[in-house]
């Protein structure tokens, strides 16, 4: 099945073409095909990762020549290796259950195009898989715009609500920015390297044909695309806003899709990282910082989906935390479980939103007693999220910690375990106030979702508990050593030292949120009424602050342009043309028509000319 694993995303591909091109008047039929050839994209992809763990071999590469300059040849393939076989299944799986669950999400908006939103998600997928098994920076860079241009497609695919459009704008806008940093990467990896090949790059780099600071120059300029997509600081603005689009659509992009291709590009160019002095730093404290941010903002926040937006944001901080101090296996092996109960809990974030048309958590309450499945769901994806074991998040989040306390940096453990405990306090907020106490909300009338979107979350929630163990002392770290560069970490009394601190983390978090929203024993009007509630609830006020000194200054700029094209330039075009307009309505005031005027200018002329020859003479 490896050397047809280009089947994977070409079938996403054509049903994009077939949805656009011949059914797009047929919902049902558009559907059911786009969740039926990601169902054997998924499959396929399976069949590539047990292929690849079986044999002896650790990767392979198909490449087709594109075009040629001179003595350079340009290809376009595909990289079969663990890093990618392993993102191939995951979002293969995600995205299948995200299109199950959209069939029941969708199917009570009468108005909607499905066949438009079922192309959007399979081009997307299609994108997102070419991406994954690309070989070369120029062919991940064309995969990796196309996903932006599919995401500014799904996040404002409610193009009438103009949050919704502007929210798109942004995303688009923000990514565009920080992928200009990344282009430039490219084209001083081709400057310096004089190829685009990952395999080929690599082998450079292991023998030191390339000066370690240039290295670290176009490993800065490629994080900085990394950056942009995987939404770190200080390119995080523009996630939350995202929530504009339909529910499934967060959980593709914010689970296993978008946002976790800028942590998959760093890992696949991880030897430039690792051979650039100081690289891997700037990612590990960016990534750090970011975890740290963002789920502060989580505490304070009202939006179900928001909340978890910040959540997202602050697991791919501990991503780029995890590469930064050498966590490779660790980063995708929290990458991994990620996907699964990140999905998971958008899918039933938006079964909550689905039951109460409502995406304020203190308009729910009580919905355990109406909407069993969901809510024992969320708390299985809360319990992972919070590190609690055996759930899923547990081991991949002791992996990233435990890299980070082996490697020294205690700054960048201090954030991961204080992050750790913010977000097993806003998660399990999340728990007490939505699915305890009574409904807030007594117009509404929840009930539990069809089972075109229970199945998927069910799915989801069994792999948020068991996905773990692929990793654990009992598989013999499988997963590890399959997806395995450099050392690694967290042996012996460190990793017991870490455990019972990420514990005691994950426990002080849950027991504050029950404490204070559970059996409510502080008073929040009090706390909502201070000054470091006020900062977290308005979100640091970034959005403020770059409208502030970037777009209105942007937008003054604009106008003063315009203003200098519409007097300037045009004043001057314009001027000549009334120059000339006026030398015209002279000129036809002598042209009367009379025989008799001509002749008599004829003569005047002459007169005049004569003058003028005789004065000289």
């Amino acid at each position: 099945m490896i050397n047809n694993a280009w089947l994977i995303p070409a079938i996403p591909f054509i049903v994009f073409l077939i949805i656009t091109f011949f059914s797009k008047r047929f919902r049902n039929f558009s559907s059911c095909l786009s969740i039926g050839g990601m169902f054997v994209s998924f499959l396929a992809s399976c069949m590539v990762l047990r292929e690849l763990a079986a044999g002896g071999q650790k990767h392979y590469e198909f490449s087709l020549p594109w075009f040629r300059s001179g003595e350079f040849q340009m290809e376009v393939g595909m990289l079969i290796d663990p890093l990618s076989s392993i993102m191939l299944l995951v979002v293969t799986l995600v995205s299948t259950m995200v299109q199950l669950y959209s069939r029941g999400y969708l199917s009570t908006e009468k108005s909607i195009d499905f066949s438009r939103y079922y192309s959007f998600i399979s081009l997307f997928t299609f994108s997102m898989l070419g991406l994954v098994l690309a070989n070369n920076f120029v062919t991940i860079f064309c995969c990796w715009e196309l996903v932006g241009l599919c995401s500014y497609l799904l996040i404002g695919f409610w193009h009438h609500k103009p949050s919704a459009a502007a929210a798109a704008k942004k995303a688009f806008i923000i990514t565009r920015l920080a992928d200009a940093g990344f282009l430039i990467g490219i084209l001083c990896v081709g400057l310096y390297a004089g190829t685009f090949n990952f395999l080929s790059i690599e082998g450079l780099i292991h023998d030191g044909q390339i000066s370690p600071q240039i290295l670290t120059i176009m490993a800065i300029l490629i994080f900085l695309g990394a950056m942009g997509k995987s939404a770190q600081f200080p390119f995080h603005t523009w996630l939350p806003d995202a929530m504009e689009g339909p529910s499934p659509v967060s959980a593709l992009i914010h689970a296993a899709t978008m946002v976790a291709a800028g942590v998959y590009l760093v890992a696949r160019t991880y030897t430039m990282f690792d051979a650039g002095p100081n690289a891997l730093l700037v990612v590990g404290y960016i990534g750090g910082f970011t975890a740290l941010f963002a789920a502060s903002i989580g505490l304070c926040q009202n939006d179900i989906k928001r909340i978890l937006a910040y959540s997202t944001l602050s697991q791919l901080g501990y991503m780029m935390l995890a590469l930064g101090v050498g966590g490779f296996s660790a980063c995708m092996f929290h990458l991994t479980t990620h996907a699964f109960f990140k999905a998971l809990l958008f899918l039933a974030a938006g079964s909550v939103i689905h039951a109460m048309h409502s995406n304020e958590i203190w308009d729910a309450g009580g919905l355990r007693k109406k909407m069993p499945i969901t809510a024992i769901v969320f708390i299985i994806g809360s319990l992972a999220i919070a590190g609690v074991p055996p759930f899923a998040g547990f081991w991949s989040k002791e992996e990233v910690l435990m890299a980070a306390y082996s490697s020294g940096h205690m700054p960048l453990f201090i954030m991961g375990e204080i992050g750790a405990l913010m977000t097993a306090f806003y998660m399990f907020r999340i728990c007490f106030v939505v699915f305890g106490g009574e409904t807030r909300k007594h117009d509404a009338h929840p009930h539990e979702s069809p089972w075109v979107m229970t199945v998927p979350m069910c799915i989801l929630a069994f792999l948020a508990i068991t996905a773990g163990f692929i990793d654990s002392p009992w598989l013999n770290h499988w997963f590890r050593n399959f997806v395995s560069f450099g050392s690694h970490h967290g042996e012996g009394h460190e990793g017991h030292l870490v455990t019972i601190i990420s514990l005691s983390a994950a426990g002080l978090g849950i027991l504050g949120a029950w404490l204070v929203y559970g059996i409510k024993v502080v008073n929040l009007d009090f706390v909502k009424k201070t000054f470091i509630y006020k900062l977290l609830f308005g979100k640091y006020f970034f959005d403020e602050i770059y409208d502030t000194i970037i777009v209105k200054p942007f937008v003054e700029l604009t106008k003063g342009s315009v203003r200098f094209d519409q007097v300037v330039i045009d004043g001057l075009v314009n001027g000549v043309a009334n120059v000339t307009a006026g030398c015209g309505m002279l000129v036809r005031r002598i042209q009367t028509g009379l025989v008799q005027s001509y002749v008599l200018t004829m003569v005047v002329g002459i007169i005049i000319l004569l003058v003028i020859w005789m004065w000289g003479a």
